[in-house]
Protein backbone atom coordinates (compact mmCIF):
# COMPACT_ATOMS: atom_id res chain seq x y z
CA UNK A 1 0.00 0.00 0.00
CA UNK A 2 1.21 3.52 -0.89
CA UNK A 3 1.50 6.32 1.04
CA UNK A 4 -1.48 8.81 1.70
CA UNK A 5 -1.03 11.90 -0.32
CA UNK A 6 -0.50 14.41 1.46
CA UNK A 7 -3.14 17.74 2.05
CA UNK A 8 -1.80 21.12 1.08
CA UNK A 9 -4.05 23.50 2.18
CA UNK A 10 -7.87 23.53 3.21
CA UNK A 11 -10.81 26.01 4.04
CA UNK A 12 -13.44 27.60 1.17
CA UNK A 13 -15.39 24.50 1.25
CA UNK A 14 -12.88 22.28 0.42
CA UNK A 15 -8.98 20.65 0.19
CA UNK A 16 -6.12 20.89 -2.25
CA UNK A 17 -4.80 16.97 -2.03
CA UNK A 18 -1.76 16.67 -3.97
CA UNK A 19 -1.95 19.19 -6.02
CA UNK A 20 -5.47 18.93 -6.96
CA UNK A 21 -8.57 21.19 -5.86
CA UNK A 22 -11.37 19.07 -4.05
CA UNK A 23 -14.06 20.69 -3.23
CA UNK A 24 -16.55 19.25 -0.56
CA UNK A 25 -16.63 16.56 2.07
CA UNK A 26 -13.06 14.30 1.80
CA UNK A 27 -12.30 10.33 2.45
CA UNK A 28 -8.79 9.14 1.72
CA UNK A 29 -8.57 5.46 2.11
CA UNK A 30 -5.04 4.26 1.16
CA UNK A 31 -3.87 6.45 -1.43
CA UNK A 32 -7.03 7.53 -2.96
CA UNK A 33 -8.56 10.51 -2.21
CA UNK A 34 -12.04 10.43 -2.49
CA UNK A 35 -15.37 12.40 -2.33
CA UNK A 36 -17.35 11.54 0.67
CA UNK A 37 -21.17 12.54 1.30
CA UNK A 38 -21.75 13.99 4.62
CA UNK A 39 -21.21 17.96 4.81
CA UNK A 40 -21.79 18.56 8.64
CA UNK A 41 -21.01 16.24 11.26
CA UNK A 42 -24.98 15.72 12.00
CA UNK A 43 -24.94 14.37 7.98
CA UNK A 44 -22.38 11.80 9.13
CA UNK A 45 -23.66 7.73 9.23
CA UNK A 46 -22.02 4.55 9.68
CA UNK A 47 -22.58 3.80 6.37
CA UNK A 48 -20.27 6.81 5.41
CA UNK A 49 -17.74 4.95 6.80
CA UNK A 50 -18.56 1.64 4.32
CA UNK A 51 -15.47 2.08 2.31
CA UNK A 52 -13.49 1.97 5.37
CA UNK A 53 -15.28 -1.05 6.73
CA UNK A 54 -14.91 -3.13 2.83
CA UNK A 55 -10.64 -2.67 3.66
CA UNK A 56 -9.67 -5.46 4.19
CA UNK A 57 -8.34 -6.33 7.35
CA UNK A 58 -5.17 -4.54 8.41
CA UNK A 59 -5.39 -2.02 5.87
CA UNK A 60 -6.53 0.60 8.16
CA UNK A 61 -5.60 0.46 11.95
CA UNK A 62 -7.97 3.91 12.62
CA UNK A 63 -9.91 6.83 10.73
CA UNK A 64 -9.18 10.05 11.74
CA UNK A 65 -12.52 11.90 11.57
CA UNK A 66 -12.28 15.85 10.76
CA UNK A 67 -15.49 17.35 12.42
CA UNK A 68 -15.69 20.89 10.71
CA UNK A 69 -14.68 23.79 12.45
CA UNK A 70 -15.13 22.77 15.92
CA UNK A 71 -14.37 19.57 17.47
CA UNK A 72 -17.83 17.85 18.79
CA UNK A 73 -18.46 14.32 19.70
CA UNK A 74 -19.49 12.17 16.62
CA UNK A 75 -22.70 9.78 17.05
CA UNK A 76 -22.75 6.92 19.23
CA UNK A 77 -23.76 4.72 16.36
CA UNK A 78 -20.63 5.53 14.85
CA UNK A 79 -18.35 5.32 17.34
CA UNK A 80 -19.58 1.67 18.59
CA UNK A 81 -19.90 0.87 14.44
CA UNK A 82 -15.46 1.54 14.08
CA UNK A 83 -14.80 -0.02 16.98
CA UNK A 84 -16.91 -3.38 16.49
CA UNK A 85 -15.07 -3.83 12.78
CA UNK A 86 -12.02 -3.59 15.04
CA UNK A 87 -10.69 -0.16 14.13
CA UNK A 88 -9.42 2.98 16.35
CA UNK A 89 -11.40 6.37 15.79
CA UNK A 90 -9.37 9.88 16.65
CA UNK A 91 -11.86 13.12 15.59
CA UNK A 92 -11.02 16.45 16.21
CA UNK A 93 -11.57 19.87 14.74
CA UNK A 94 -10.85 19.25 10.60
CA UNK A 95 -7.76 21.75 11.07
CA UNK A 96 -6.32 20.12 13.84
CA UNK A 97 -7.47 16.74 11.27
CA UNK A 98 -5.54 17.90 8.53
CA UNK A 99 -2.42 18.41 10.48
CA UNK A 100 -2.84 14.92 11.89
CA UNK A 101 -3.08 13.30 8.75
CA UNK A 102 0.02 14.69 7.58
CA UNK A 103 2.22 13.76 9.86
CA UNK A 104 0.60 10.12 10.12
CA UNK A 105 0.67 9.98 6.24
CA UNK A 106 4.79 10.85 6.70
CA UNK A 107 5.04 8.06 9.30
CA UNK A 108 3.41 5.29 6.85
CA UNK A 109 0.56 4.56 9.31
CA UNK A 110 -2.32 2.70 7.92
CA UNK A 111 -5.21 4.82 8.47
CA UNK A 112 -8.11 6.05 6.66
CA UNK A 113 -9.11 9.97 7.05
CA UNK A 114 -12.44 11.54 6.27
CA UNK A 115 -12.99 15.38 6.70
CA UNK A 116 -15.68 17.28 6.86
CA UNK A 117 -14.94 20.93 5.27
CA UNK A 118 -14.50 24.15 7.18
Amino acid sequence: MREPPAIETYGAGGFRVAGVWRPGPLLILADQPLDWRPTTLADVTIEDFAGVLALERGAAEFVLLGTGAVQALPARSIREGLRAAGLGFEFMATDAAVRMHNVLASEGRLFATALIPI
